[in-house]
């Protein structure tokens, strides 16, 4: 009946509802993260490109996915030719680009880092929203929560601890997404105690002194550096002797994608295997 009334009024004075916009049609990611969420939940024939690094399998948990589809490398140029109605970035991306788009008159969505559970689950609905997809994406986060919720059974007063130790001695606690993963497996976090929740240069002796039950280490690339050689540190192996050691899979850590409960998997079959009896 309201409707009604406000259509003949609107009729009467010549003017008209404001109409839903429609969805894109050609959506364009420049970045990472976004390529991953829109692979997720786009149309089929929406997404019309992803960044170059969705096809990089030591970066992305959907290269076989993002093989199908053209790439980018994030330049204006490229991006305008595409002739996108709508391109997906992240707050990493380059500024400058995402200015120039903007003056050409090309949507840009920038999509903050998550750091959190909270910071995913609001992404996978904004990325519903912008691609026009609001019951995938309510059904995609329903599931994550789902499956989130069969891997949190770690009891609160039974954590053993845990170390992330990257190149260059880099570890990081609970204002990561590293960090969450690692709480969420049922572990508290070295880095936390020693006071950097939000990432930081863990010295070595610093890691030794804290003996954790289990350390993360990070993942090794070809070819040789300074930074890598960390990981091979003589007394970093005799910390590992005789105690379970893992090894971070990049593409199930760099994203805040449903793609993280593997990480948090894995972590919690470490966990497992150290409380189970002897």
């Amino acid at each position: 009946m309201v409707r009604r009334f406000c259509l003949a009024a609107c009729l009467l004075v010549g003017l008209t509802l404001p109409v839903a916009a429609d969805p894109p049609r050609r959506v364009l990611s420049v970045n990472l993260c976004t390529d991953q969420l829109a692979m997720l939940l786009a149309a089929p024939g929406q997404l019309v490109s992803v960044s170059y690094l969705a096809q990089d399998p030591t970066a992305s948990a959907m290269a076989d996915e993002a093989a199908r589809l053209p790439v980018n490398h994030g330049l204006a140029e490229e991006i305008f030719l595409m002739q996108p109605d709508l391109v997906l970035a992240g707050a990493w991306s380059n500024p400058a680009t995402i200015r120039l788009l903007q003056r050409l008159n090309i949507p840009v969505e920038v999509f903050p880092v998550e750091t959190d559970i909270p910071g995913i689950r609001a992404n996978i609905l904004r990325m519903g929203e912008v691609l026009g997809r609001q019951p995938e994406a309510e059904a995609l986060l329903a599931r994550f929560d789902a499956d989130l919720a069969r891997l949190s059974d770690a009891p609160a007063n039974q954590r053993p601890r845990a170390a992330l130790y990257m190149v260059n001695g880099y570890s990081t606690g609970r204002n990561s997404l590293a960090g969450q993963i690692v709480e969420l497996a049922g572990f508290d976090n070295v880095a936390d105690e020693l006071g950097l929740p939000s990432g930081g240069v863990l010295p070595l002796e610093s890691l030794l002194l804290s003996a954790p039950d289990l350390l993360v280490e990070g993942r090794r690339y070809p070819g040789n550096s300074r930074a890598q050689e960390m990981l091979d540190h003589p007394a970093l192996r005799a910390l590992t002797k005789g105690k379970p050691a893992e090894v971070m899979g990049d593409p199930d850590w760099v994203c805040g994608t449903p793609y993280i409960l593997r990480a948090v998997t894995q972590l919690r079959d470490a966990r497992l295997a150290l409380q189970a009896p002897q």
